[in-house]
């Protein structure tokens, strides 16, 4: 992986590296059977989907993933409910109410811990994944969400305002942990052709969440004032469902080979996700990156930012967690009650339209996740950040002349549904798989600690700033997500190289050629072969790369 700072800096601490591999343990034979193909997560030859393979998808994507779009979206239907109780307790203790501002203020932190609570578990994934493993850490972060769970179903009981806020803390502790550990759980043990479509799998259950928690705050079922506490806190059944069944499946292949330098469990748990008995071709492919890395320590942050050999993966993944969560997305969910009600839709059908709108996110990231194996990262990414960057312009533009073009609302609620489908059919989940993708064992856990702390405080930055930002620009305030969106679709469409089907070494070695490339005198560069995207082929690249060497 090129030269990398082995000094130990402010960012988590560093891991001994394993020492050079031993020979295989007795009885631990993966050698080829005859005129078997093997499936495999590198090399030449894909691999099929197995049962093992997409239940473990479905069963952590279930239990995590969806619980990130649930929170995300819980505290919105019962807001009136939760503020009533705020201000009953607040009576009850000091003998008077809470004032508007403060009322406002106390109900903006309940919402806004779950951000922090975020921040925290995204810093906190290098050590657990070092110490657990993959599945070891989500299987434990579930205690979390049964705590919280707690907290928040007998808050009322025990007229506690605390607990709700204490609750939800905790939940974007688990969300902050979850969001990075679930990429990269699937996208190690994923075969190369099918790493695509399990790595957007959890952004489908983000945005089934997100769904769920509008269904059940509808009136008729848990959206009354006696059932918010149940509400805030259903989230235990699936939590518990990954608890009790996750132990069934094993760790990642790649994490026990590389890290752990544990042939006969990595050989048991690739015959059992990928459904053959001959695995030799995977683990070479996993032993020639671990060789690679036998003289580089597992690196810490600090180190990760210091790498000049992966400066591009790094500015990579922060753009583009940058870009996810600064599009404004999480703004528009904020508002689409007040643009729905502009559009002239009666109050008591919002809740109902907002369902809908809920729908359109899933079917959007189905589309997202049946097609990226076909279409590939760079097109759903690009394709996504431009259709919000122009839904967010159309945003400003039918807001400033609904006055005079009365027609003009329903544009406003056209463009909702199509930043809430841009986002959901590529930056949802997209920017997750990348960062897997673009780094090498020894990189991966910092890199999510990165990704993972860009995005939470770019959530939090946005859910902090867009109030005042409104009040200041007024429709024009879209118009910053607009250039924010095309910015970040410019990016990937200049820099970052399309990752369908090639192994995480051969995407590095990708970037190396590049960076190689950009090194080049412009007048010794000539006229490049561009592949359809606009970036230079890896083929170019590396005809170039060799012949400095």
């Amino acid at each position: 992986m090129g030269e990398t700072n082995q000094a130990a800096g402010p960012g988590l601490p560093s891991s001994p590296s394993p020492p050079p591999p031993p020979p295989p343990r007795s009885g631990c034979s993966f050698s080829p059977t005859a005129g078997q193909e093997t499936p495999q997560p590198g090399g030449d030859i894909t691999g099929h989907l197995t049962f093992p393979l997409l239940w473990v998808t479905l069963l952590v994507s279930f239990g995590s993933s969806m619980l990130y779009g649930y929170n995300l979206a819980v505290v919105n239907s019962p807001a009136v409910h939760i503020k009533a109780f705020y201000n009953a307790t607040w009576s009850q203790r000091y003998g008077h109410g809470l004032a508007p501002g403060p009322l406002t203020l106390l109900y903006s932190l309940t919402v806004s811990i779950f951000a922090l609570g975020g921040l925290v578990g995204s810093l906190l994934v290098g050590v657990l994944v070092e110490r657990y493993g993959r599945n070891g850490t989500l299987s434990r972060s579930a205690l979390f969400i049964l705590m919280a769970g707690g907290f928040m179903g007998f808050s009322r009981e025990l007229g506690s305002p605390e607990m709700v806020i204490i609750g939800r803390s905790i939940t974007g502790l688990h969300s902050g942990i979850c969001l990075s550990v679930v990429p990269l759980y699937l996208g190690e043990m994923a075969p190369k052709n099918l790493r695509g479509f399990l790595g957007l799998m959890p952004s489908i259950f983000t945005c089934l969440g997100v769904f769920f928690a509008q269904v059940l705050g509808l009136p008729e079922l848990l959206g009354k004032d006696r059932f918010w506490p149940l509400f805030l806190s259903v989230v235990v059944i699936p939590a518990s469902l990954q608890l009790m069944l996750l132990h069934c499946f094993p760790e990642s292949p790649r994490y026990l080979l590389i890290e752990k330098n544990d042939i006969c469990e990595a050989t048991k748990a690739l015959h059992r996700f990928l459904g053959t008995p001959d695995v030799q071709n995977v683990i070479e492919e996993m032993k020639k990156e671990q060789q690679s890395l036998s003289s580089v320590e597992m690196v810490s942050v600090w180190q990760l930012l210091r790498d000049r050999s992966v400066r591009w993966q790094t500015l990579s993944v922060v753009v583009v967690n940058a870009g996810m969560q600064l599009s404004g997305i999480d703004a528009i969910w904020f508002y689409t009650n007040t643009i729905f009600e502009k559009a002239g839709i009666p109050v008591s059908q919002i809740p109902y339209t907002t369902v809908g709108t809920g729908a359109i996110e899933v079917v959007a990231g189905l589309i997202g996740c049946f097609t990226i194996e076909k279409l590939g990262r760079r097109p759903l990414i690009i394709t996504g950040f431009c259709a919000m960057g122009i839904c967010s312009a159309g945003i400003t533009v039918s807001l400033l002349l609904q006055t005079d073009l009365p027609w003009m609302r329903y544009v406003s609620v056209a463009c909702v549904i199509g930043i809430i489908a841009g986002f959901c059919m590529g930056p949802a989940g997209v920017p997750f798989l990348m960062t897997a993708e673009f780094f090498t064992q020894s990189h991966r856990p910092a890199a999510y600690i990165v990704g993972g702390s860009i995005n939470w405080l770019c959530n939090f930055t946005i859910g902090f700033i867009f109030p005042f930002l409104q009040m200041s620009a007024g429709a024009f305030c879209y118009l910053v997500f607009c250039g924010i969106c095309l910015l970040v679709a410019l990016y990937v469409y200049l820099i970052i190289p399309e990752t369908k089907n090639k192994t995480f070494m051969e995407i590095s070695h990708i970037f190396a050629t590049r960076r190689s490339f950009l090194s080049i005198p412009a007048h010794l560069i000539g006229m490049m072969k561009l592949d359809g995207y606009g970036a230079l082929e890896s083929s170019s690249l590396e005809s170039l790369g060799s012949s400095r060497t």
